[in-house]
């Protein structure tokens, strides 16, 4: 159900509302609706089936396909959200919510929206532990200094500082996934515990020079690469795959989005991550594994915009 190549062959078979609300249905309850308030697994089908009856006599309650779900209360049609949802999750490097709201026709303030509770329904709440060989790479982002105006110009920095930089840390299972978000700084106390939770005791882990990975349990075979150097492969020994999944990311805020709040760095990154732990699959899969997570992912605007 829902097989698709291309946007074209998408919006042909969602070609309305129904079968879209099918759709969902279908990969939501595999075919057996459950009532989102009480979860009774018998409803009944009212208004020409659009909407549902729960067959509970306690709750009796009313709803459709979408409550529940990212889609709870919207007035974009579904047709468009499918769009949207196959845009951010196939576009290489994201969509911006100006491009977006330009190709499906709603406001750049809706389409921002949009893909912000797309990028909730992305994110990977119970991810495995990876194992085999994992590369393990931090980066940073902000502008470099001296390309700055005077006013917000820091002073010198030296190696791995934060003072004016975000610090982003990933953990990469080679042909596997990936794992990545923002960290407060890069000490000891903070990157080691991240490793002992993410990577499975035994496996191979590959890092840089940088001295605070020397503290990594001996459970770990840890290899390292020596960049001061100028050594970046030796056999296996690299950081070529993880460096590749940063460099995209960096190149996509650059050029699609621009400017990123440290708020919502971490939802950018869940974007980027999905796609690449979801690389090999077919463009119709990667939607609907999309869809498979949308439901308890309900994001409000008054908790997006809150401080």
């Amino acid at each position: 159900m829902g097989k698709f190549k291309n946007i074209l062959e998408l919006t042909q078979y969602f070609s309305d509302e129904k079968t879209c609300r099918e759709y969902l249905a279908e990969v939501r309850w595999r075919g057996k609706p459950i009532c989102p308030y009480c979860g009774y697994d018998k409803v009944y089908r009212i208004e020409d089936g659009n909407r549902f009856k729960c067959a509970n006599k306690d709750c009796s309650s009313k709803f459709s396909v979408t409550v529940g779900t990212i889609f709870e209360n919207t007035n974009i049609p579904l047709q468009k959200w499918f769009i949207a949802i196959y845009l951010a999750c196939n576009h290489k490097k994201g969509i911006s919510s100006l491009q977006l709201g330009r190709d499906i026709g709603i406001t750049q303030k809706s389409a921002w929206f949009v893909l912000h509770r797309i990028r909730e329904m992305l994110k990977e709440t119970a991810p495995d532990l990876l194992s085999n060989i994992v590369e393990i790479d931090e980066t940073y982002l902000g502008g470099k200094d001296r390309f700055k105006h005077k006013n917000n110009k820091i002073g010198s920095t030296q190696g791995r500082s934060i003072n004016n930089k975000t610090v982003m840390f990933g953990l990469l299972e080679r042909k596997g996934k990936i794992i990545a978000h923002k960290i407060p700084n890069t000490q000891r106390t903070m990157v080691i515990p991240l490793i002992e939770k993410t990577i499975k005791k035994g496996s191979t882990v590959i890092t840089d020079e940088y001295f605070v990975y020397r503290a990594m349990s001996n459970e770990y075979n840890h290899l390292s690469i020596n960049h001061a150097q100028n050594i970046y492969v030796n056999g296996i020994v690299h950081t070529n795959t993880i460096e590749g999944f940063w460099s995209l990311f960096k190149r996509g805020i650059i050029g699609i989005y621009h400017n990123v709040s440290q708020k919502h760095i971490n939802a950018y990154c869940n974007e980027f991550a999905y796609r690449y732990n979801n690389r090999k699959f077919s463009q119709d899969i990667i939607v609907r594994i999309a869809m498979l997570q949308s439901e308890g992912r309900r994001l409000k605007y008054k908790n997006l915009i809150a401080n």
